[in-house]
């Protein structure tokens, strides 16, 4: 996530009825009822969190924009996919004189004009590796996607993923995504979800609220493991989400803090030290295959696989 000025949210004007995103978990007389979402192993998250770290650690210390530790990102998440059966294209861009790479995955079947995306940056900071900023968010997206394909999902709606570059520099990729798109191309995705530094070392559980049905389904999961969450305000603005709301597309996501104190109030709900960042790492060359919270990083993986099952089912 980059350092960037927050900026207001705008406020979703359709009702949550309305959206047709969510799926309610019963179906119409004579449909098939929808599969429960599976739980994403950690441990399998984590296993591409250390080849972020490895790919890292062989290239200068980073994945950062234009340089060689972000193509080596990007070649392994896109072998991983190709392997698993998606369609996937790389799409290039130029930034600050170096060239950039978005990766678009997608899933076969599903009714493309209703197109549910998920997606993270692949970059870091040039001061770091970037797991946690965002390894993370990359690695879950993955995650989830393969456990897709090992479920031969057949979703009602479009399933896409997309690893954004150089957002970093103010979500280049994602913009430069955006706005490729031809108007009836951006229509037909139903809802974009984001995912930005879901396992800080002292996290916090934090839903955007830019779309209420959206919202709803990461406040559903989380309320049935009795774990609080609060509207995510830090990131407003600063990461890949932008460029689709501003394009009009529903957007939601996770979060789990960065550079702001986490308040007595917080750590007595999630856990963790009060009066102590989120990240600690943020932006910094700590911010290693260490600077992960393995329980936080769990739950938001499973977060993003539930919420996959039930907005791209009927």
């Amino acid at each position: 996530m980059p350092l960037r000025p927050i900026r207001g949210r705008l406020a979703a004007a359709a009702l949550l009825a309305a959206t047709g995103l969510v799926a309610s978990g019963t179906t119409s007389a004579g449909a098939a009822p929808t599969a429960a979402a599976p739980d994403i192993p950690v441990a399998s998250v984590k296993a591409h969190l250390a080849q972020f770290q490895s790919i890292a650690t062989a290239n200068g210390g980073n994945r950062a924009h234009g340089r060689p530790g972000y193509k080596a990102s990007l070649d392994y998440v896109k072998a991983k996919l190709d392997a698993a059966g998606f369609t996937t294209s790389v799409k290039q861009f130029t930034s600050g004189g170096r060239t950039g790479y978005n990766l678009i995955a997608d899933w076969p079947g599903g009714d493309t004009n209703q197109v549910v995306m998920a997606g993270a940056h692949l970059d870091s900071v040039t001061a770091g590796p970037g797991i946690n900023d965002n390894g993370s968010g990359s690695a879950a997206v993955l995650e989830t996607a393969l456990a897709v394909s090992r479920a031969q999902l057949k979703p009602a709606k479009h399933l896409r993923f997309g690893w954004w570059g150089a957002e970093e520099l103010g979500m280049v990729g994602s913009r430069n995504y955006v706005n490729s798109l031809a108007t009836g191309d951006r229509s037909r995705i139903s809802g974009y979800l984001n995912f930005d530094m879901i396992g800080s070392p002292n996290p916090g559980y934090f839903v955007y609220d830019d779309d209420p049905a959206l919202e709803k389904v990461f406040q559903d999961y989380f309320t049935g493991l009795n774990i609080p969450t609060e509207i995510e305000t830090e990131g407003d603005g600063r990461s890949d989400h932008a460029p689709f709301k501003n394009a009009g597309i529903p957007v939601g996501g996770l979060f789990s803090g960065a550079d702001y104190t986490k308040t007595a109030a917080q750590a007595q709900k999630w856990g963790g030290t009060a009066g102590k960042r989120f990240d600690a790492c943020y932006h910094a060359s700590c911010d290693t295959a260490s600077n992960i919270n393995d329980a936080a990083l769990d739950h938001n993986s499973d977060a993003i696989a539930y919420a996959l099952w039930e907005l791209a089912a009927q």
